[in-house]
């Protein structure tokens, strides 16, 4: 379980292709705190580091995990939004996030509006998910709130800190971007038939 506050921002150093799945090798601000084993959310998707060598670690994404999420686009060089799993009894900041990206998205808008910065996400809505106004959105890992929900987008508002210390600022128009919606949402959404 995660909360969708980010603890770091981690460069992708290597990829590795190895029979359709991807070995992701990352440097970090946290890597000297990891374990083999250990879950990394990385843009909101739980990873298990597989190996560790001197500032980087590495994780493996398989096809599965591939044809859900945008690590498929992934290159050398970017910069990825880290939160290792939360610890019991610690503040829950966020909102609860299981590192299980539920479809990808399409930034439609990346604006500066007066100090902050404001977003738009359109999604395929054959899938099923909602979002709800003020409901809670991880978009890449990072714990938001809803503003403006349609059947098939919403928009986020991001202040200056998260923007700095995150990869909003690298999200551009055209983007892709991972998605998990609200578990509590998605669990009322199939009691009343609303998703699959």
């Amino acid at each position: 379980m995660f909360t969708g506050i980010i603890e770091s921002l981690g460069t992708i150093k290597n990829i590795q292709e190895d029979n359709g799945n991807l070995h992701i090798n990352i440097s970090s601000a946290i890597t000297h705190e990891l374990k083999i084993d250990q879950s990394v959310a990385h843009d909101g998707v739980c990873l298990t580091v597989v190996a560790l060598q001197d500032e980087t670690y590495t994780v493996t994404a398989i096809q599965e995990t591939l044809n859900k999420t945008n690590i498929k686009e992934w290159k050398t060089g970017r910069y990825v939004n880290l939160e290792r799993a939360m610890k019991l009894g610690d503040r829950l900041d966020g909102h609860i996030v299981q590192g299980h990206v539920d479809q990808t998205a399409i930034c439609r808008v990346a604006k500066e509006t007066n100090g902050s910065w404001y977003y738009t996400f359109e999604y395929d809505k054959t899938a099923n998910n909602i979002t709800i106004e003020k409901g809670s959105i991880t978009v890449n890992g990072v714990s938001l709130t809803v503003v403006d929900s349609k059947s098939n987008s919403f928009s986020v508002a991001i202040i200056p800190y998260t923007y700095e210390h995150t990869n909003f600022k690298n999200i551009k128009e055209g983007n892709m971007v991972n998605l998990e919606f609200d578990v509590i949402g998605k669990y009322v959404a199939r009691l009343h038939g609303l998703s699959r």
